[in-house]
């Protein structure tokens, strides 16, 4: 059934809303008052996960592809409203070395982790900057900072991310827009990350409900302490 926009309620919209973090920050936002649109490729999967959350709306899009794109917030602006709160959670592991990753998997990473990221982004900046207020929120790694043998192509992706990120901070700051980067430095407790380290203690991996908490966090601080980037990342984590 399509949400009318005269319930006034702030819209969120999560890209990547997959099992593990995508769900958990529909359920957080839609908890919090939000009406909630849900963005990913396989739309069977993410409409089922849809149902189950209160507020939350199912869209189809692939952020790589950039009339999927323009069609997923057409319609997210005709059923719900502006976006007041974006969160980027889209991103493409293609792991190996520069010898071992092919240049289609390299060119994916990077729509995936930044072209799709610039995409978005533009589609909620005009209302936001309107307003005088809003709130982008990229998911980063730590890859976007060092990149290891076997990150070529997804630590190049995040690295363009978390520049692009920093040069939005930037340009619209000013305007009442708060755009941070929040990096993950863990393993997300989510079902294929759980069955592939079976016998790991809980307390190595980060909680993707402990990860939207902190998300929801930087939606409600004050422009005055503003934070860009923050990374988060259960004790056990080696850093």
């Amino acid at each position: 059934m399509v949400q009318s926009r005269i319930s006034t309620r702030p819209v969120c919209v999560v890209v990547g809303a997959g099992p593990g973090n995508g769900a958990a920050f529909a359920r957080r936002f839609a908890a919090d008052g939000y009406a909630v649109a849900v963005l990913a490729r396989d739309f069977d999967r993410l409409s089922t996960m849809a149902s189950d959350i209160p507020g939350a709306q199912a869209f189809e899009c692939d952020v790589s592809d950039s009339g999927s794109v323009d069609a997923a917030f057409t319609a997210i602006a005709r059923d719900l409203g502006d976006v007041n709160v974006l969160i980027y959670n889209a991103g493409k592991g293609a792991w190996g070395d520069a010898l071992s990753v092919s240049q289609a998997d390299f060119e994916s990473a990077w729509r995936v982790g930044a072209y799709g990221a610039f995409s978005t982004t533009r589609y909620v900046l005009p209302a936001m900057k309107k307003a005088g207020a809003g709130t982008i929120i990229f998911i980063g790694a730590t890859a976007s900072r060092r990149g290891s043998a076997n990150s070529t192509a997804f630590a190049a992706a995040k690295a363009a991310q978390r520049s692009l990120a920093e040069s939005l901070a930037r340009a619209y700051g000013p305007d009442g827009v708060h755009v941070s980067l929040l990096i993950i430095d863990a393993v997300v407790s989510e079902p294929v990350m759980r069955e592939k380290l079976a016998g790991y203690p809980d307390e190595f991996f980060c909680d993707p409900a402990d990860i939207a908490e902190t998300a929801l966090m930087l939606t409600h601080q004050p422009s005055s302490a503003w934070t860009f980037e923050l990374d988060i990342r259960p004790f056990g984590e080696k850093w």
